[in-house]
């Protein structure tokens, strides 16, 4: 079977949302009307990735003007369940599309840079923590677990996600190869040239279709350290680059993904079958949250 799918490319509105919220509603409406199936979002689309932000902190010190920063913060961050979901699971109802979409996730005291899947209609049937936070992004977000690592039997093929640098940790994608994806979706902020050649390299290496949405932002008055580039791409299980990567501003990239693509591409490399050697590497998953 084959069908439309689209990753978008935007920037979330830092610290507000309820306006993120109905931005993202905007564009999941755009994007279906482009006749899209699945519609995959950035990194912290919901929340914000506060990007060249320090929240005061220094070795051994925290400054009471950061602490305000983190609360606030914190407040735009989202329950799941909660009345957000219910708002994005509606969005997913009223365009059918299968939804995958970055937010920060409120936990107790704790936010967790979190992948959230909506089905058509409407239904939160996953979420995934981002396992590793990286580097300053330790200070602000906890470290998901095992607990979070679905692939997600649809329709439409297998979905799952992976997030930012995430992908650059070979035993998390091998535990998405063993899992058998289908659909590697990549929600991102980086938006390094290189970025392309990863997403390339995973496509091909576990012939599955990868769609990385990455935001698009240059906040007013912000140095261009704190800009985010986009690069989004959408690449098939060959590694041939079917749409983007996205870098002239917001964008929504859709190709048609065809799933047969994937058995041609396992002919000759299929890492979590024939090409495995068990007999010789074992792979251990503990997806107990313990």
């Amino acid at each position: 079977m084959s069908f439309r799918a689209a990753v978008v490319q935007a920037g979330s509105i830092p610290f507000d949302s309820e306006a993120s919220i109905a931005k993202a509603e905007k564009l999941i409406a755009e994007a279906a009307a482009a006749g899209a199936k699945l519609v995959v979002f950035p990194e912290a689309f919901i929340g914000g990735y506060p990007k060249g932000a320090d929240f005061g902190a220094r070795v051994g010190s925290r400054s009471a003007e950061g602490r305000k920063q983190f609360a606030r913060y914190f407040e735009n961050a989202i329950d799941v369940p909660g009345p957000v979901t219910a708002r994005l699971g509606e969005a997913a109802r009223a365009n059918g599309v299968w939804l995958v979409i970055g937010v920060i996730e409120r936990d107790g005291g704790t936010l967790y840079c979190t992948t959230l899947f909506f089905a058509p209609d409407g239904t939160l049937v996953g979420k995934h923590r981002k396992l590793m936070p990286t580097a300053m992004e330790r200070l602000i977000w906890g470290f998901g677990d095992g607990s979070t690592l679905p692939v997600i039997e649809t329709e439409l093929g297998r979905i799952g996600a992976v997030i930012c640098w995430e992908n650059y940790m070979p035993l998390l994608r091998a535990a998405m190869y063993a899992k058998g994806i289908q659909l590697y979706c990549a929600p991102t902020v980086d938006d390094r040239e290189t970025w392309t050649g990863t997403m390339r390299h995973v496509a091909l290496e576990g012939r599955c279709f990868v769609l990385s949405a990455c935001q698009w932002m240059r906040p007013e008055g912000a140095p261009e350290s704190e800009w985010i580039r986009g690069g989004s791409l959408i690449v098939s299980p060959l590694g041939n680059v079917l749409a983007g990567p996205g870098r002239d501003g917001e964008c929504i990239l859709t190709a048609e993904l065809d799933l047969g693509e994937i058995a041609e591409g396992k002919f000759d490399l299929d890492v979590a079958g024939h090409y495995a050697r068990p007999d010789v590497f074992k792979l251990t998953v503990n997806e107990s949250g313990g």
